[in-house]
């Protein structure tokens, strides 16, 4: 084989290489930070939430509990009296329950993609679920509740959708 002919292979073979790289990247692979025990995924869905949820990821904690008739969701600062962390929290939350109550999930959709799990059913049926908003002694907890049983499997959907994308910043509350 001529040096030149080698020469040309081994360009191929990179381009290929680079290929695959590109596409796997695209397609949203990633590769796990051992550092941190969070994918890419993850770190995408936290850089996102920054620029929707005031307060900060690493000192609060999502809780999602489901329940027969929709669920709940808790967030709360994670160390006690913090005033700073619990007034962003509330605000935060007042917003989000006065939005999902008129079917605006554009947040949620922020963060974790318009093809959420149990978002577009969310939407389409906003009017069958009851949200409301209560404060909590470190934050603040939005209960959803509806009597269709379809909307009911959407928010439990969405409840698992979040789990996995907040990873360590969120908890089942089962």
């Amino acid at each position: 084989m001529t040096s030149k002919r080698r020469a040309l292979l081994a360009g191929a073979g990179v381009l290929v290489a680079g290929a695959v790289t590109a596409v796997a990247l695209l397609a949203g692979g990633s590769q796990q930070d051992p550092g941190e025990g969070r994918t890419g995924r993850q770190e995408l869905v936290a850089e996102r939430g920054r620029t929707v949820m005031p307060f900060d990821l690493e000192q609060t904690t999502h809780r999602f509990t489901p329940t027969t008739r929709g669920g709940t969701q808790h967030v709360v600062a994670d160390q006690r009296g913090d005033s700073e962390q619990i007034a962003l929290i509330r605000t935060h939350l007042r917003k989000e329950a006065e939005a999902f109550s008129r079917g605006d999930f554009a947040d949620p959709a922020r963060i974790h993609g318009a093809d959420m799990p149990g978002l577009a059913e969310l939407r389409e049926g906003y009017d069958r679920i009851e949200v409301h908003y209560e404060d909590l002694a470190n934050g603040a907890t939005l209960t959803y509740t509806s009597e269709d049983s379809a909307l009911v499997d959407a928010l439990h959907d969405w409840f698992e959708a979040q789990l996995g994308d907040h990873g360590a910043h969120a908890e089942s509350g089962h």
